[in-house]
């Protein structure tokens, strides 16, 4: 979480029910700004939660450490390339990896609708079970709540992730400076494609798979060959890539500049978004992250980004900039510019 514009130069906040929960508030946009606003930190502020970040850095003993929560209500539970079991795994070890922690536990909390065949539950728990083992992480407690037939989708699960934090190596969003390269790891597009794919019944003459993925051995990578030269790290999850680079811009203060042809947007993903009238700009991602580095730093990055497969695709694709502070610019295929700005509203629910 982030502290974002409530407005902004592109289009207006759509005129919604004010006094009730619209699913526009999910999106990650300027629904969600305003709920996070007006509802929960008037109540809830504090020091930790108002670093509005992937996670909270919080002190453990003589050292820091990172907590981070999310809930998955991904439907439909199974799709191409993942389950919601592993990208509850992948979602909050990221999460803490994004600010520059080792994730070292994780806890779970599962609440399963009445009538959930129990055979898809144990395929669910098995590939979180796989998931969290290949990235090194054990899940030390949990907790399992049944509610009525009807009132959950199935299932829904909570993950709580707790990480140690390296004193040396510290990615915030408000670090990004005027100068600095703007990466990403790979192909934008992938997950939220999928889930819109196989949750409508749509077939395309390629098939989309889920990106899902720990990023962990990409955070490694990078903390080794740049260290603190990384200034930002963040994945582009809900909101997508472009919701991702808003946040950092308003928390930065500063201005970023993209190139639309060097975003790496997959053919069948761009094809799929155009016939949806979708823009993979806004698209969820669940094993991308996008990287704000030191120029002086930038190629031994890219370097090191793409000698994992998972980065395999990293590209430069823009610049911060003293420009327009607190907004982020594409430049055009056509050669013209425009305002890619935060959703006002809602483009693809139930993708994480």
């Amino acid at each position: 979480m982030t502290t974002v514009r409530f407005d902004g130069p592109a289009c207006p906040t759509p005129l919604v029910d004010t006094e009730r929960v619209q699913l526009g508030h999910g999106s990650g946009g300027k629904l969600s700004a305003r709920l996070l606003k007006d509802r929960f930190l008037p109540h809830l502020g504090n020091p930790f939660l108002a670093q509005l970040s992937d996670g909270a850095v919080v002190p453990l003993g003589g050292a820091e450490a990172v907590l981070s929560t999310d809930t998955f209500v991904v439907s439909p539970l199974e799709f191409p390339g993942g389950d919601i079991g592993m990208l509850a795994v992948h979602g909050t070890v990221n999460d803490v990896a994004m600010m520059g922690a080792r994730p070292c536990y994780l806890t779970a909390g599962f609440v399963l609708e009445e009538g959930l065949p129990l055979d898809l539950l144990e395929r669910i728990v098995r590939s979180m079970a796989a998931a969290a083992q290949s990235v090194g992480v054990p899940l030390v407690a949990g907790d399992t709540k049944v509610v009525e037939r009807g009132k959950a989708d199935g299932l829904y699960i909570n993950t709580t992730g707790l990480g140690l934090l390296d004193p040396a190596f510290r990615p915030g969003p408000a670090r990004a400076r005027p100068g600095d390269v703007i990466l990403v790891s790979g192909e934008i597009g992938r997950h939220g494609m999928a889930i819109m794919a196989a949750r409508e019944g749509l077939a395309f003459e390629s098939a989309i798979t889920s990106d899902t993925a720990s990023l962990v051995p990409l955070v490694e990578r990078l903390k080794a060959a740049a260290g603190d030269g990384i200034r930002v790290l963040r994945d582009p999850t809900r909101g997508g890539l472009a919701s991702a680079l808003n946040e950092i811009a308003q928390a930065s203060k500063v201005g970023m500049r993209l190139v639309e042809d060097r975003i790496p947007i997959p053919v069948e993903v761009g094809a799929a978004c155009e016939i949806l009238g979708l823009d993979p700009m806004y698209v969820a991602n669940e094993g991308v992250l996008t990287a704000i580095v030191a120029p002086d730093q930038a190629a031994a990055a890219l370097e090191a980004l793409r000698g994992h497969p998972i980065g395999a695709g990293a590209r430069q694709i823009g610049v911060v900039t003293t420009d327009h502070p607190g907004y982020v610019v594409l430049e055009t295929r056509i050669g013209g510019t425009r305002v890619v700005d935060l959703l006002p509203g809602d483009q693809l629910p139930r993708i994480c």
